[in-house]
């Protein structure tokens, strides 16, 4: 009774601890305008980091599959005897662990999978299958903040059909005997559901920055692998009670490419990686715990590699690395210093010129104004663009003369496909916000829409737009 006190004890001051971080995350960190990283999967267990869950889920019909393997060398290890009834020592042994898993993305609120863990027979514990789950809670339109929950669940070891239900998994994902339910004199080791808890913040790059890149930070709270076993000595040395937290620098690296560099801790082990995405193929190296001091297989630093693909369905092929914005009010930055930016009109009747306002890609209105011979006079001393050189231009980056738009491509957002759909012409800047980005060119959607978006907007030249359709529509 008193473990199962003490258990219930360290559960609750650990979900306590848990909610104060996810309530600072709620009220420190605020919606913001960023490029958030590109599809990214856990090595066994859907997207995410390494072994640490984020609260972001694949998009709509999003298909991601994933190997994983890691090298272990053991010292000592005890293995079920089933003809003697107990347990023998073999000498030191050098493995290559592998896992694998399949996630599929839904309604961009769920996302659901299997996995296939240590491929052996039953003598040597025998594969180990699971599943896994994650429900997005919050809106669609908090796309810089994310909270959710979710579950794992693995099958325990069968170690020849000796000992059913005894034998726990681990969270290294291959069967040990010395895992097992109720360890003598410890508390109860309950590895086979994981529920979590977790919340997602994104922030934004640095404009001063020469190069394009956001950061993701994730913590929250487990139960099940996140925690059992903190007090086996072999197993883990120091535990934070279902805590875990984690990390993501992403940064463009022109095109489709992308590079993460990772960094969690899972609740025992301190791993880190790096992964890069190659429009929809990822291949990542990385080391877990590296906090360990080599005592045991899992008190260690282990090193492996992996690899996964992911499809996106709506787009017919394999998914580019995601360059959206937040679907909220953004605050726009200063124009460099070579942009013309008018921020009231001109006097009337000047030189026989008609008012006219552009909306700017940057989500500005300007007003300028056109000649009858077509010249653009900007300012109240009504001088022509042409006038100022080449150097001197609206604000603003457009789609004109890009190879996709005058291709008649389709593009990506969220996950879904759109393509182009009507004349060209002029937008309100005050009904359309940013929503998102297309190699470097600003996308924007009517203000306050619910994604998944019905039309997207997308600036040609200052002050003429394209629309865009959601194939799916």
């Amino acid at each position: 009774m008193a473990a199962g006190r003490d258990r219930l004890e360290s559960l609750g001051a650990g979900f306590g601890t848990g909610a104060s971080v996810l309530v600072a995350l709620v009220l420190f960190v605020q919606p913001v305008t960023a490029q958030p990283g590109g599809t990214s999967t856990t090595l066994r267990y859907g997207s995410g980091l390494l072994d640490v869950p984020t609260a972001t889920v694949l998009p709509h019909l999003t298909i991601a599959a994933t190997y994983s393997g890691f090298g272990l060398s053991r010292h000592g290890t005890r293995s079920f005897d089933r003809s003697s009834g107990g347990r023998d020592r073999r000498g030191r042994t050098t493995q290559w662990l592998s896992d694998g898993s399949v996630a599929i993305g839904l309604f961009d609120r769920l996302e659901a999978g299997a996995t296939l863990q240590h491929f052996a027979d039953a003598r040597n514990g025998g594969s180990l299958v699971g599943g896994f789950g994650r429900l997005s809670l919050l809106p669609g339109s908090l796309e810089r903040f994310h909270l959710a929950v979710g579950a794992r669940y693995v099958t325990s070891p069968s170690f020849d059909d000796s000992g059913p239900g005894r034998f726990q998994p681990n969270r290294l994902g291959y069967p040990d005997a010395r895992v097992v339910g109720d360890p003598p004199g410890r508390r109860e080791f309950q590895g086979n559901l994981s529920p979590y808890v977790v919340a997602t913040a994104g922030l934004p790059g640095l404009d001063r920055v020469p190069f394009e890149y956001d950061l993701t930070l994730s913590a929250g709270w487990g139960g099940g692998l996140f925690s059992a076993g903190s007090d086996l000595g072999f197993y883990g040395e120091a535990s934070t009670g279902g805590l875990f937290a984690g990390s993501a620098l992403h940064v463009a690296l022109g095109g489709a490419a992308g590079m993460s560099v990772m960094a969690e801790f899972n609740g025992f082990d301190a791993n880190a990686g790096v992964r890069f995405d190659f429009g929809g193929i990822q291949v990542s190296a990385f080391s877990l715990g590296m906090n360990h001091d080599g005592s045991s297989g899992f008190r260690s630093r282990k090193f492996g590699l992996a690899a996964s693909v992911a499809v996106c369905t709506g787009e017919l092929g394999l998914c580019r690395r995601r360059s959206d914005a937040p679907a909220d009010t953004v605050t726009l930055p200063a124009p460099p210093p070579d942009t013309v930016i008018v921020e009231r009109a001109a006097e009337e009747g000047g030189a026989g010129a008609t008012p006219t306002t552009l909306c700017l890609s940057t989500g500005e209105s300007v007003r300028v104004w056109v000649t009858a011979a077509g010249d653009t006079l900007v300012g109240s001393g009504h001088v022509s663009l042409d006038a100022l050189g080449p150097g001197v231009v609206l604000a603003g980056t457009y789609a004109e003369g890009r190879d996709w738009f005058e291709d008649g491509e389709a593009i990506g957002l969220a996950g879904r496909s759109y393509r182009r759909s009507g004349p060209l012409g002029p937008a309100d800047c005050g009904g359309i916000e940013r929503v998102g980005r297309h190699d470097g060119v600003p996308l924007f959607a009517v203000r306050g829409a619910d994604l998944p978006f019905d039309l997207v907007y997308v600036p040609v030249r200052p002050g003429i737009w394209a629309r865009y359709e959601n194939d799916l529509k």
